[in-house]
């Protein structure tokens, strides 16, 4: 069993930056695919950004390209995520979602656990 817990959300204004935390459990965090995706009400749970498990690449979707950034450091078991520039349309609840085997995927579906989301509100 993975326990992800996510921290880091808030109000801001647009321009301004957050940096969204996800502690994760178990003692092979290091092997795991990391990602996190968004959800914004009334609309389905979409990809923002996934890490393999040694940091060394990650992918984005178009949106966030160029202002988010994801991270993780395997010896806290964290995975973070820089959001820089926000917009009014980056307004949504942040989940991080661990994938235990497997590839890297911006499936929803891939995932085998989620954190219970961090509320993120871009101001204009």
């Amino acid at each position: 069993q993975v326990q992800l817990v996510e921290s880091g959300g808030g109000v801001v204004q647009a321009g301004g930056s957050l940096r969204l935390s996800c502690a994760a459990s178990g003692r092979t965090f290091s092997s795991y695919v990391m990602g996190w995706f968004r959800q914004a009400p009334g609309k389905e749970r979409e990809f923002v950004a996934v890490i393999n498990w040694s940091g060394s690449n990650a992918y984005y979707a178009d949106s966030v390209k160029g202002r988010f950034t994801i991270s993780r450091d395997n010896a806290k078991n964290t995975v973070y995520l820089q959001m820089n520039s926000l917009k009014p349309e980056d307004t949504a609840v942040y989940y991080c979602a661990a994938r235990i085997r497997g590839g890297w995927t911006t499936q929803v579906s891939d995932y085998h656990y989620w954190g219970q989301g961090t509320q993120v509100t871009v101001s204009s």
